[in-house]
């Protein structure tokens, strides 16, 4: 974020202990900025992770709450107590196939929990909000994915959340003057990243010789996203846009899962052992975005190459260990 010394801010970060949250966080407090943290450090996957996140937010500029946007009462003293530039909304409950086990959850924290931060938003003035949402909600669309395409029929709990927090956004913009940045993730990967997906498993289960659970054939693709690029956008789209959606992504050829684990085998100098199980119906099988208007309004692009990005993502986890080969896989 180009800031200079004198336009320093105060930023509201929710979800600041998950994995892209942290590092937007962390690059605001880079920037100067003071950051109002706060995450309910639920246990959908291994606490310690998101302990680990927090503990890298060492800046005195940085204050966290362990709060629940689901819980308005908590919010509302954190909303009295300092005046926010943007509230930077990243909290959500993540993961398609566990949203069919329990949906409520996932209604109640990403759709009702971006309601508590829009009237938060609304009753202290604060004018400037940025949602995190996802490429899930392509599904069935042609790609690569704009995003003037329809996005009406969700596949699963998770998506259906997302865009009812979409269209409340819509709503508090046209009745309240709240400028809204959705900013839609394609697979997001990296140092500290979700247990519960790909990289991180296939990392361990190599390095494990477990056999990798892969569902399907393994040509599914993904527009892969290496977190700082992810994280550099977010905070990009807190500039006042009216309300516009915006797809953060590779913006290359998507990359099949097969030659993911290819190319982790070569990094861990290790072979996978694979079991193939039935394509799951919640599942995509590609995710492309097509990132030109993220180019046109944010001058953003991603930066760092999906090599790059896989050097760091097993470098940390080497750099972590024996802790890193602990971390309970959801």
């Amino acid at each position: 974020m180009t800031q200079t010394s004198d336009s320093k801010r105060t930023y509201f970060v929710t979800g600041c202990a998950g994995f892209i949250a942290s590092r937007v966080a962390a690059l605001l407090l880079e920037s100067g900025h003071r950051v109002v943290g706060v995450d309910n450090l639920n246990d959908y996957y291994d606490v310690s992770l998101k302990q680990h996140r927090v503990d890298s937010l060492t800046s005195e500029r940085f204050e966290f709450h362990p709060v629940d946007i689901e819980s308005a009462a908590a919010l509302a003293p954190l909303f009295d107590a300092n005046q926010f530039d943007a509230v930077f909304n990243l909290a959500a409950r993540a993961g398609v196939r566990y949203s069919m086990e329990n949906p409520h959850i996932y209604l109640t924290t990403n759709s009702i929990g971006s309601l508590n931060l829009l009237d938060q938003m609304r009753r202290t003035g604060v004018k400037q909000y940025v949602l995190a949402s996802t490429s899930s909600l392509y599904a069935g669309q042609p790609t690569p994915f704009v995003e003037t395409l329809p996005v009406n029929t969700p596949i699963s709990p998770y998506a259906a959340s997302k865009k009812a927090a979409e269209v409340m956004a819509y709503s508090y913009h046209h009745l309240y003057g709240i400028d809204v940045s959705i900013v839609r993730y394609f697979t997001v990967y990296g140092p500290a990243g979700r247990p519960d997906m790909s990289i991180f498993r296939f990392i361990r289960w190599i390095d494990d010789g477990v056999p990798i659970q892969l569902f399907g054939d393994g040509e599914q693709s993904r527009d892969f996203t290496y977190v700082d690029d992810i994280a550099r956008g977010t905070i990009a789209a807190a500039k006042p846009l009216g309300y516009e959606i915006i797809n953060l992504g590779g913006g290359g050829t998507p990359v099949s899962l097969n030659q993911l684990i290819g190319m982790l085998e070569e990094r861990l100098g290790k072979k996978a052992v694979i079991e193939h199980h039935p394509f799951h119906k919640a599942d995509m099988h590609t995710t492309s975005a097509d990132i030109s208007k993220a180019g046109k309004l944010l001058g953003w692009k991603p930066q760092v190459s999906l090599e790059q990005g896989l050097d760091e993502s097993v470098r940390w986890y080497r750099a972590n260990e024996p802790w890193s080969q602990k971390i309970v896989l959801p």
